[in-house]
């Protein structure tokens, strides 16, 4: 009954930060929205695989630490407890980060485009256009740096 009470608390976070949005050339924010953006063309000369990770892995950290912490203060009496609760937040942190890694990578896909002033830029973003070596892309990028490649 308790595990399942510590794992469901531990699970609970890490769904809630995958919820984020990630870099995608389909999805604005709120906040991106409206926002005037810098538009170059180029042409695809490279595509590579890559994985996109959520850069908040302290929310499994955190509560898989704390989780740990409390399911080990249940185990034994005096020092006995003590070391359950230290050595289950330290097994809890560990699976945590684990967990809040492989809920919050993405399949991404790095383009590599030579614009029309010869000059050549990459980007990462999510994988949710497909690209091919040769087609012509335009470039949007944000007062704030932040570009994303589409048709």
């Amino acid at each position: 009954m308790k595990l399942g009470f510590y794992m469901g608390m531990l699970l609970f976070p890490l769904a809630l930060g995958a919820c984020s949005i990630m870099p995608s050339s389909n999805t604005y924010t709120t906040a991106q929205a409206g926002t005037l953006q810098e538009v170059k063309f180029g042409t695809v000369v490279g595509l590579r695989n890559v994985m996109i990770r959520e850069d908040n892995a302290e929310t499994g950290k955190v509560a898989g630490g704390v989780i740990g912490g409390v399911a080990g203060n249940d185990l034994g009496e005096g020092k006995g407890q003590i070391i359950g609760s230290v050595a289950g937040a330290v097994i809890g942190g560990t699976v945590g980060i684990a967990l809040d890694r492989s809920i919050q990578s993405k399949q991404g896909v790095e383009i590599t485009v030579k614009l029309e002033d010869n000059r050549t830029v990459a980007i990462a973003q999510l994988a949710d256009e497909h690209f091919t070596i040769g087609e012509q892309v335009k470039i949007l990028t944000s007062q704030d740096g932040k570009a994303r490649i589409t048709h």
